[in-house]
Order: C-alpha cells, then sequence, then structure tokens
C-alpha cells in the first residue's frame, strides 16, 4: 500500500469511533419526506465559472418555511447518492445551494437540526448519504472518503438540473459546501486538489486535511468550526487547516466541546454558520455585523475572524 494512501487510511479509521450515529445529533419529527427521481445529467469534469454578474438576491428577512425531499441521485452505477433535500416554500427564488457531507457511520438525518434551520434562513440544502461510509453501509470502507468529493460534484449538478426543473430554484453562481468530521475532509477536499470550481464558500465542522497542497483555485471564503477538547480530530489538526487557508476565513473554536458539537440546542454553532453562509452567499451585512456576537454569545466559544 502506498504510504500517502496508508496515513490517509489511519486517519480515517481513527475518525470511525466518534462518528456513529448514536454519537450525532438528532432532530424532531419532520415533514414527511418525498421520494423523487432526477433526470440523468451528464457529470461535468471541468465546472463552468459561475456568471456573477447580477447581484446577490436580498436575504430573507423572515424564517422562511421548508419541505424536505428525498432525491434518487446517483455517481455511476456503483455510487448511489440518496439525497435528503430541504428548501423554502416561500421567498424569493433562486436561493444559493448548500451540500453538505455527513460524517463515518452516519447519516443526513442526524444533522438535521443544522440543515433545517439553514434552509429556514433562505438555502437550499442537499445532504447526501455516501455509499460506503454511511450508516449501515453494506460495504463499509472509510477509505472510500477520498472518493466522496467528485460525488459532492455530481450532486451539485444534478442539483442544479432539479433546481432548473423546479422554478428555477437554485442559483448555480452562490454554492457552498459543508461538513462534518470525515464530511469535513470531504468539504476540504472539495477545494482542494479535487476543487469544484462552482464553490464559493465553505463550513468545515471538526475537519482536517489530510492531503497535501490544500485549497487551491480561486479564493473562497471559509469558516471553521472545532472543539478545543476534540479527541477524534484534535484541535491542532482542524486549527492547522484553517492555518492553511490564504483566502478569507473565521474559525469558531468551541471552548469545551468535543468531537460533536452540534446538540440540539448549541445555538453558538447553528448561529454562526448561518451568518457566515448568509453573508457569503447573499452578501447579508447584517449578518457579517452580528457574526462575533452570536459566536460568543454565552461565553461558550471563540472567533478569530479574518474574513
Amino acid at each position: 500500500m502506498p504510504r500517502r494512501t496508508h496515513l490517509i487510511l489511519i486517519v480515517l479509521l481513527a475518525l470511525t469511533a466518534a462518528c456513529s450515529p448514536g454519537d450525532q445529533p438528532t432532530d424532531g419529527p419532520t415533514d414527511p419526506p418525498t421520494r423523487a427521481t432526477s433526470a440523468p445529467v451528464a457529470p461535468s469534469s471541468a465546472p463552468a465559472l459561475p456568471d456573477k454578474s447580477e447581484s446577490p438576491r436580498r436575504a430573507p428577512a423572515e424564517t422562511l418555511p421548508i419541505t424536505t425531499r428525498e432525491l434518487d441521485l446517483q455517481r455511476g452505477k456503483d455510487r448511489p447518492l440518496p439525497t435528503t433535500v430541504w428548501y423554502p416554500t416561500s421567498g424569493e427564488k433562486p436561493f444559493p445551494l448548500i451540500v453538505f457531507s455527513h460524517g463515518l457511520t452516519s447519516e443526513p438525518e442526524a444533522y438535521a437540526t443544522i440543515l433545517r434551520a439553514w434552509a429556514k434562513a433562505g438555502f437550499v440544502v442537499a445532504a447526501p448519504a455516501f455509499p460506503h461510509t454511511r450508516y449501515r453501509a453494506r460495504d463499509y470502507d472509510p477509505l472510500d472518503v477520498i472518493n466522496q468529493p467528485a460525488d459532492v460534484s455530481e450532486v451539485i449538478t444534478r442539483m442544479l438540473a432539479y433546481g432548473k426543473e423546479h422554478g428555477d430554484l437554485i442559483d448555480p453562481a452562490r454554492i457552498a459546501a459543508a461538513g462534518h468530521s470525515a464530511g469535513g475532509i470531504t468539504t476540504v477536499g472539495l477545494f482542494s486538489g479535487t476543487r469544484d470550481a462552482r464553490l464559493v464558500a465553505g463550513v468545515v465542522l471538526s475537519g482536517r486535511q489530510v492531503l497535501p497542497v490544500p485549497f487551491q483555485g480561486r479564493a473562497a471564503p471559509m469558516l471553521f468550526v472545532h472543539g478545543k477538547l476534540d479527541k477524534t480530530v484534535p484541535y491542532a489538526d482542524g486549527k492547522a487547516a484553517y492555518d492553511a487557508v490564504r483566502w478569507p476565513k473565521a474559525l469558531l473554536t468551541v471552548t469545551e466541546g468535543g468531537h460533536v458539537a452540534l446538540t440540539k440546542d448549541f445555538a453558538p454553532v447553528i448561529a454562526t454558520t448561518t451568518d457566515f453562509l448568509r453573508y457569503t452567499l447573499y452578501g447579508d451585512a447584517t449578518a457579517r455585523g452580528r457574526l462575533k456576537r452570536d459566536a460568543t454569545k454565552g461565553g461558550l466559544a471563540t472567533l478569530t475572524d479574518k474574513l
């Protein structure tokens, strides 16, 4: 086994124990999901840069009602990517898109609290379940994380097609990637050697850098969230990934947080990530202004802000 691949495997195996669904946040009953299929779309090996000629839409001033859909997506015959989508049912379309990547042995529903909060703030949120790292995967393989950035890019392509089919639901010029733990590693990959040029912002929750030469391509603002007491992905590793970013960036440090800092009542993480996404994808100056206040409310976290 090549040395680099061996090191990646060690890192991913170390994540396994702490990323089980029992450790992940769960939400209460949600709207009954509707199963739908998306028309096949040829994957793009070289995504075109989004057209930024139009000014961004104004961020919603109120919490929006949302709905849930389940899409049967896939990348090739052997990589099914069932994707849960939350999106507003009112408000001014098109909305920005956020694609979220779960951790090892987890699933999109485990993060429903924070993903629903983003959707209510004016975003289409798509969360695929990865074929070999999801909860109860038949052929569980943590090393398959290295293939997940390409999966996310395929989901972006399919979601853009879905958006066109549903009344220009999604703005192709405003797309972000986010993820937790191994999903954070996936997200870092999307801004690195497997860079998706369509992405304009990223959120990395309890993630780290695995492969060398990270964060390539055009600048995209990044928000890192990491627990100071994380024993699965040490805080120093998350901080090193943050330090490697040469673009506008911020780091939310959860003072007494462990690897799973997304509990149902942990308001600073939800508020800060929402502020960041509204600022970077809507140009919401009000959200930018309250970023530090929301991050430090209650004295549970600190914010290093270089945005």
